[in-house]
């Protein structure tokens, strides 16, 4: 436990420097802004007549001017636009080391391989949840300072539960990442892995497929899809759950037994 605890620190000393980690909350952040972007525009009558496309979109995805629509909109961007950033941060915890050429130096450490990738999970699990928390603080912000209306306990709850479930289901689904991410040496196998589902979630949930394929259930839970929420079922979460355990035991397995020599 105790050689455990010193490879969380460890892990903890590596990412509080970095740059990175500051970028992907302000990447995050994007979204409640262009939440904010959208109230304006419904605020403003005269806005949504130059709006062109964003009125649009507004229209088209039923945004209101109140606190439904924008909390709505929070849990969606997280959904899928999570899928991409909490993927790139899995894929910079995973794959910075052999980018750096610290790989091996691993290896000579004290502690075993298993401990030192459960580390590099924890880490990446609690960063995750500071990037969903933090969007979720910022757009109580805006949306007080917008004076956004009909908030009540009720609603703000109802939504803070689909939100953090939808986190949950986001941060599952990253696992094989880091995979992709020790099997490539580096970050461009898990970026490119990233993509591709990102690709194939939209494709495929746009052929009515979408709640059999892991990594659009999130976005259709978030209530991005519509309708085809109502359509995710006990054996999409097994699949997507699945998905998770085969991606962290696969990552332990090879790690394990990788071989650092060269």
């Amino acid at each position: 436990m105790k050689s455990q605890l010193k490879a969380i620190q460890a892990e903890l000393l590596k990412n509080k420097y970095s740059r990175i980690f500051w970028v992907t909350f302000i990447a995050f952040g994007l979204a409640p802004l262009m939440g904010a972007v959208f109230m304006l525009i419904l605020q403003n009558p005269a806005a949504m007549e130059n709006a062109g496309g964003l009125a649009a979109k507004a229209e088209a995805m039923h945004f209101t001017n109140d606190w439904n629509s924008y909390l709505g909109l929070l849990t969606q961007a997280l959904g899928v636009g999570g899928v991409l950033i909490f993927g790139f941060v899995a894929s910079w915890i995973f794959g910075r080391e052999y980018s750096d050429s610290t790989a091996k130096d691993l290896m000579a450490l004290p502690t075993s391989r298993i401990k030192i990738i459960n580390a590099k999970f924890i880490i990446y699990i609690l960063w995750c949840f500071a990037l969903a928390i933090s969007n979720q603080l910022l757009g109580l912000l805006i949306g007080n300072i917008l004076q956004l209306h009909d908030l009540n306990s009720a609603l703000y709850f109802s939504h803070l539960y689909n939100y953090f479930i939808t986190a949950l289901l986001t941060l599952i689904i990253g696992t094989p990442i880091a995979f992709f991410a020790i099997w490539g040496k580096g970050y461009l196998a898990p970026l490119g892995f990233v993509a591709l589902t990102l690709v194939f979630a939209q494709v495929i949930a746009a052929a009515g497929f979408g709640t059999y394929f892991p990594w659009a259930i999130p976005g259709l839970f978030s209530g991005s899809g519509g309708d085809y929420k109502e359509d995710l079922n006990v054996t999409s979460y097994i699949i997507l759950v699945c998905t998770g355990i085969a991606g962290y035991f696969t990552t332990c397995l090879y790690f394990k037994h990788a071989d650092y020599s060269k």
